[in-house]
């Protein structure tokens, strides 16, 4: 119920005062275990990947939100799970995994932070791990305009095709290479060079 509650507010918010462009949608699956990996620019891109698609999205976010306490109510309620960042973090990841095994959809940021500067940095390999133990399907997401976010600035946000983790092996450097694949992927559709 509050989920829903919130997809209204937002989507009022992302359609007058922040006017979104959004393309793609036909690229997520309508079933089935999906990771959105998305770029991350603002406070403001959680609730935006999630408020144009028909499924309902789940999203780990770091552990610092769930010490505010109305926050860590709220956040609990639309199935966000906290993560520690800057380690590897066992308890999120099994999470996620039991998340996409029961063929939900969560949202993650494979750069691990905000930008503080707007631009696109290099991403850490968790995506890849949870996709590949998982065989999630990957859909990169690009958001522009949210850096610096100010009323009736225009936002786009592109939902890319999906991608899946098809190496035979998991390991560093299949990892590795698939999280550079997310990620250039992401570039491609911001247009970065």
């Amino acid at each position: 119920m509050l989920y829903g509650l919130l997809r209204i507010i937002f989507t009022f918010i992302y359609s007058v005062i922040f006017p979104t462009t959004v393309k793609g949608k036909e690229n997520i699956p309508k079933e089935g275990a999906v990771i959105l990996a998305a770029n991350h620019l603002s406070n403001w891109d959680p609730p935006l990947v999630g408020t144009f698609i028909p499924r309902h999205l789940a999203y780990m976010a770091k552990e610092e939100l769930f010490k505010v306490p109305i926050l860590k109510n709220i956040l609990e309620n639309v199935h966000t799970f906290p993560v520690k960042r800057g380690a590897s973090d066992r308890a999120a990841i099994k999470t996620a995994l039991q998340m996409l095994e029961a063929k939900e959809c969560i949202c993650m940021f494979p750069e691990g932070t905000r930008s503080k500067d707007g631009k696109l940095h290099k991403g850490a390999p968790g995506v890849a791990l949870i996709a590949a133990k998982s065989k999630a399907t990957v859909i990169p997401v690009a958001i522009q305009g949210t850096f610096k976010l100010r009323p009736f600035r225009k936002i786009t946000l592109i939902y890319g095709k999906p991608m899946t983790f098809e190496a035979e092996k998991v390991d560093k450097e299949n990892l590795q290479e698939f999280t550079e694949k997310i990620m250039q992927e992401i570039a491609s559709m911001l247009k970065i060079k």
